[in-house]
C-alpha cells in the first residue's frame, strides 16, 4: 500500500540551532561591537576629537577588542559547522559561506563588515529557530499539557500512579476540572468533556458510559470512572504528535525541486565568485582587494537559505495548524497533492452517514406504541446488534424505564432477530421470517412493504404483532454544508456505497450528490476511484479508514474518519480528520492551495531579490552588510513572515 511505504532517508544535519541562548548570546555581542564602531563614527563627525580623545580612544579599543573576539569565536563557530557539512555531506552550507564572507572582510580590513555580517546571520538564525518552534511547539503542546499521574482504583482503593506505570485494563477516576491521563472507555458516570486539545471542538461532548475519551482531554462536568485502552505512550495525542514530526520526512516535490535547485545554483555562484576575484582585476582593471571584496558579496548571494529554509517551514507550518483544528496531514507531499485535487469521492456509510442505525419511527398497534418500544427495549438490552442497541436507544429517549421489566430466556437468532419473555410474557423483535418460525401474527401491523428502502422489524407480544420499527442511518448533521463548501470551490464529487440503490439515491438526494455508484463492493470501490483519477486529475477519498482500506489507498489523498476507527484511520491513511467534521476536507484544501501559493511566492522573491543584488554588487553598488541584510538573512525573515499567513485561514 502507497500509504504505508517508507520515506527516503535524509542526511543528518548538524542541529545547531537548537541551542537558542547561543545566538541571543552572540546577537547581542555582535550588537555591541557594531553599535560601539557607529557610535565612533558618529562622535568622530560631530564632536572636536580633543574634547573627547581620551574616552574615544578608550571606546576604539574596547570596539576593536570586542569586534576581533566576536568575529573570531562566531567565524570559527560557524566555519567548523560549514566544514563538516561540507566534508561529510558534500554541500556547502550557508555556515561555510558566512564563515568564508566574515573572514574575507577581516582580512581586507572591514571590521565593521564582518562584524556586521555575523550580526545579522545571528539574528537570522535565532529568527529563523522561533519560527519552526512556533510551529513545533503547536504539536509539542499537547504533550505538555498531558497529567504524569493518574487516580488509580484497585480493589476498591484509590491511589495515584505515574501514567507510565498504568496498565491496559485498569479503572482511573477523573474529578471535574482535571485532564484524563490516558485513552479509555467510561465505565461510570455521566460528564462533558473538552476535547479541543486533541480534536479542535470548541464546545465540550457529552460523555456516558461506553463512550471514548482521549488523554488530554478535560473533564468538566461530573466524576468520571475510565477503564484504560491505551499505555501512555500510544495515546491519541503520543501518536499524532510523533506523527506531525515525522511529517518533515515525507518531503513534497516543490521541496525536493527547491534541493535540486540549490545543488546547481550554490556551485555555479561559488565559482563566478571565484573568477570575479581572480580574473576581474585583469579584465575590468582595479585593485585586487576590490574585485574580492565583490566576490565576498557573490559568496553571500550565493547562500541558499532564503528558500531552502522557507520552503520546508511553509509546509510545516500549514501541517501544524491543521493539526491544531484536528487534521493530521501525514506530510507535505499531501499538502501539495490536495492543492491539486479535482474530485473528492466520500464513502456514505460512516462518512455521509453516521454509519449507526436510529429508529425513524414506531408505528403500533391501536397506539400501543410505547408499550411495544418497552417490551422491545427490555428484550434487546442484552444484544450487541446495532439495531437492537437503536431501539434500547429510542426507548431511553422516550424516558421508558426498561430497568423494571423482568426478562428470561433471551435467544438470539443471527440475521433474524430476538426471542425471550418480558414480565412473563413472550416477546420476539425481527424480522417475517422470524415471525413465522414462533407463530407469531404480525398481520395487524403496518410493516413496511418488504421492498423498503430501510430496516424494518416487528414486535409481537404473546405471539400477537404489536408495533413496527422502522430503523435508518442518519445523514451526518455537517455533510450538507461540506458538500456545499466543495461545490463552491469547483470540486467534483462522488459517493460511493455497498448499500442498495435505493438507499444510496435517497441520501444522495438529500445532499445534492449527483454522481452515486451503489451495491458495491471493496474491489469496485477501487475500479472507480482509478477510473475518476485517469479522467479527473487528482482524486482524494474520504472514508471510515477500515472497511475502506483499499479505496484509500488506491486513491491520490486517503481522507480516514477518525470518529471510531481512529487508530486503524491512523496507519491507514494519508490524512485523518480527528475532529471526524467531514468540513475540514474543504478547509484542507484551501489551506492546501494556500501554502502552495505562498511556497511559490518565497520562491520566486527570494531567486529574484538574489539576482538583483548580485548584479548590483558585482558593479560595486551595495556594501556586503547590506547584502547580508537584504539578500540573504533579510529576505529569509521576510519570507518566514509571509509563511505565518496560514494561520489565518480560515473555513
Amino acid at each position: 500500500m502507497k500509504h504505508m511505504s517508507c520515506p527516503e532517508k535524509e542526511p543528518e544535519h548538524y542541529e545547531h540551532r537548537e541551542n537558542k541562548s547561543i545566538w541571543i548570546l552572540i546577537a547581542l555581542s555582535l550588537g555591541a561591537a557594531v553599535a560601539v564602531s557607529w557610535l565612533l563614527d558618529v562622535l568622530a563627525q560631530g564632536i572636536p576629537l580633543r574634547l573627547v580623545l581620551p574616552l574615544l580612544n578608550r571606546m576604539a579599543t574596547v570596539s576593536t577588542v570586542v569586534q576581533y573576539v566576536t568575529v573570531l569565536i562566531v567565524g570559527v563557530y560557524i566555519g567548523v559547522v560549514g566544514l563538516k557539512e561540507l566534508v561529510i555531506e558534500r554541500r556547502f552550507s550557508v555556515e561555510f559561506l558566512m564563515a568564508v564572507a566574515a573572514f574575507g572582510a577581516a582580512y581586507l580590513g572591514y571590521m565593521f563588515e564582518a562584524a556586521s555580517v555575523l550580526l545579522l546571520y545571528s539574528l537570522a538564525e535565532y529568527f529563523e529557530t522561533y519560527i519552526e518552534d512556533r510551529a513545533r511547539k503547536t504539536v509539542e503542546r499537547l504533550s505538555a499539557f498531558m497529567p504524569d499521574k493518574a487516580n488509580v482504583l484497585t480493589d476498591g482503593v484509590e491511589k495515584t500512579l505515574a501514567t507510565a506505570e498504568v496498565p491496559v485494563g485498569a479503572v482511573i477516576i477523573v474529578r471535574p476540572g482535571e485532564r484524563i491521563p490516558l485513552d479509555g472507555n467510561v465505565v461510570d458516570g455521566i460528564s462533558h468533556v473538552d476535547q479541543s486539545l486533541v480534536t479542535g471542538e470548541s464546545v465540550p461532548v457529552p460523555r456516558q458510559p461506553g463512550d471514548c475519551v482521549y488523554a488530554g482531554s478535560s473533564n468538566v462536568g461530573g466524576v468520571l470512572r475510565i477503564g484504560v485502552t491505551k499505555k501512555a505512550e500510544d495515546t491519541l495525542v503520543s501518536r499524532i504528535a510523533k506523527l506531525v514530526i515525522e511529517s518533515r520526512k515525507r518531503k513534497a516535490s516543490i521541496e525536493r525541486l527547491v534541493d535540486r535547485f540549490a545543488r546547481v545554483y550554490v556551485p555555479v555562484v561559488i565559482g563566478l565568485a571565484a573568477f570575479t576575484a581572480v580574473f576581474m582585476p585583469t579584465i575590468a582593471g582595479g585593485t585586487l582587494e576590490t574585485w574580492i571584496y565583490r566576490s565576498l558579496i557573490l559568496l553571500v548571494v550565493s547562500c541558499p537559505s532564503a528558500f531552502i529554509v522557507s520552503i520546508p517551514a511553509t509546509l510545516f507550518t500549514a501541517i501544524t495548524v491543521a493539526a491544531r483544528k484536528g487534521s493530521i496531514v501525514k506530510g507535505g507531499i499531501y499538502i501539495e497533492k490536495l492543492a491539486k485535487v479535482k474530485t473528492v469521492i466520500l464513502d456514505k456509510t460512516g462518512t455521509l452517514t453516521l454509519g449507526v442505525p436510529t429508529v425513524h419511527e414506531v408505528r403500533g398497534v391501536m397506539g400501543a406504541e410505547n408499550e411495544a418500544l418497552l417490551y422491545a427495549a427490555a428484550l434487546n438490552q442484552f444484544s450487541s446488534h446495532p439495531v437492537a442497541k437503536a431501539i434500547v436507544k429510542k426507548a431511553l429517549e422516550r424516558k421508558l424505564d426498561v430497568s423494571k421489566m423482568e426478562v428470561k430466556d433471551v435467544e438470539e437468532f443471527p440475521g433474524k432477530g430476538v426471542v425471550g419473555f418480558v414480565n412473563g410474557r413472550h416477546v420476539a423483535v425481527g424480522n417475517l421470517e422470524l415471525m413465522k418460525d414462533h407463530g407469531c401474527d404480525c398481520r395487524k401491523v403496518d410493516l413496511y412493504p418488504e421492498n423498503h428502502k430501510h430496516t424494518s422489524v416487528c414486535v409481537a407480544i404473546g405471539k400477537e404483532g404489536a408495533a413496527a420499527v422502522c430503523v435508518v442511518d442518519e445523514v451526518r448533521m455537517d455533510a450538507l454544508q461540506a458538500i456545499g463548501n466543495l461545490r463552491k470551490a469547483n470540486i467534483n464529487i462522488a459517493m460511493l456505497t455497498g448499500d442498495k440503490r435505493e438507499i444510496a439515491e435517497e441520501v444522495a438526494q438529500t445532499l445534492g450528490v449527483d454522481n452515486v455508484h451503489s451495491e458495491l463492493l471493496p474491489e469496485d470501490k477501487v475500479k472507480i476511484v482509478e477510473q475518476t483519477k485517469s479522467g479527473e486529475g487528482l482524486v482524494a477519498m474520504a472514508g471510515d479508514g477500515v472497511n475502506d482500506a483499499p479505496a484509500l489507498a488506491a486513491s491520490d489523498v486517503g481522507i480516514a474518519m477518525g470518529g471510531v476507527g481512529v487508530d486503524v484511520a491512523l496507519e491507514s491513511a494519508d490524512v485523518v480528520l480527528v475532529n471526524n467534521k467531514l468540513v475540514q476536507i474543504q478547509y484542507l484544501i484551501k489551506l492546501s492551495n494556500k501554502t502552495m501559493d505562498v511556497a511559490k511566492q518565497n520562491i520566486a522573491a527570494s531567486i529574484a531579490v538574489k539576482i538583483l543584488l548580485g548584479a548590483l554588487g558585482l558593479v560595486g553598488l551595495t556594501p556586503l552588510w547590506f547584502t547580508v541584510a537584504s539578500g540573504d538573512d533579510g529576505i529569509t525573515m521576510l519570507l518566514l513572515l509571509n509563511t505565518l499567513r496560514l494561520t489565518r485561514v480560515k473555513l
